[in-house]
């Protein structure tokens, strides 16, 4: 039985908590309802709708972390704060390994939450097709394949992929033009190779965040002569 700080009733709309900024405090819905969002380029993708007696923020108390999500009321909700003090107690008196097993739960549903949210954002169609590619990690130039590409980002199959959120410029080789794209992009995913499987290899998702117009142009070109011809 939780322990609350306070009750606090909120209006229809209110922002809970917001994608992004730091906090480590858990929260649960005591009535009304509370919206779980994420932004991608603009637009607010819904992930979860929560209830009566459902718990947020324990990503942010469990591994540390920025807030994944914003949350939202719905309606007029209460909404109950836990008390710190009584569940850094509890948590407290795990033992290291239990611990550091909820930490990775943490960390795990961190990542498929973004994983999720991206392909669910998804409007472009991927192409699959071989393009040699080259980027720079944090010591040295590295040479590399995608067969999954779309106007938005790419797939590249790595054992060593780079860190979430991490951003680059790479440079992707196009049949029949004599230089590379370059293209500013950011890793949105990331699949290590504890986690692969055949169907599923390692690596990570890179997501598009900016190239020239003329590059954008010849590479949508490209790919739609492929998904012609």
């Amino acid at each position: 039985m939780f322990i609350y700080v306070s009750e606090d009733t909120y209006q229809d709309g209110h922002v809970l908590l917001k994608e992004g900024t730091a906090g480590n405090w858990l929260y649960v819905v005591i009535s009304g309802a509370v919206e779980i969002s994420r932004v991608i380029d603009g637009k607010k993708y819904v992930i979860d709708v929560l209830r009566s007696g459902e718990v947020f923020g324990e990503v942010g108390f469990i591994g540390g972390k920025k807030r994944t999500a914003t949350a939202t009321t719905i309606g007029q909700t209460v909404i109950g704060s836990v008390d710190r003090s009584s569940l850094d107690a509890e948590f407290n008196k795990l033992s290291s390994d239990f611990r550091a097993i909820l930490l990775a739960m943490a960390n795990r549903f961190e990542k498929m939450v973004n994983r999720v949210v991206e392909f669910s954002s998804r409007t472009d169609m991927r192409i699959q097709k071989t393009l040699s590619l080259t980027y720079k990690d944090d010591q040295a130039f590295i040479n590399a394949y995608t067969r999954n590409i779309s106007t938005g980002g790419l797939f590249i199959k790595t054992d060593k992929p780079l860190r979430l959120g991490d951003q680059f410029l790479l440079r992707l080789q196009v049949p029949a033009l004599q230089e590379p794209l370059k293209v500013s992009c950011e890793v949105a995913w990331v699949r290590g190779p504890t986690e692969a499987t055949a169907k599923e290899p390692a690596g990570m998702g890179i997501k598009f965040i900016e190239m020239s117009k003329g590059d954008r142009e010849a590479l949508k070109q490209y790919l739609g002569k492929i998904t012609k011809g």
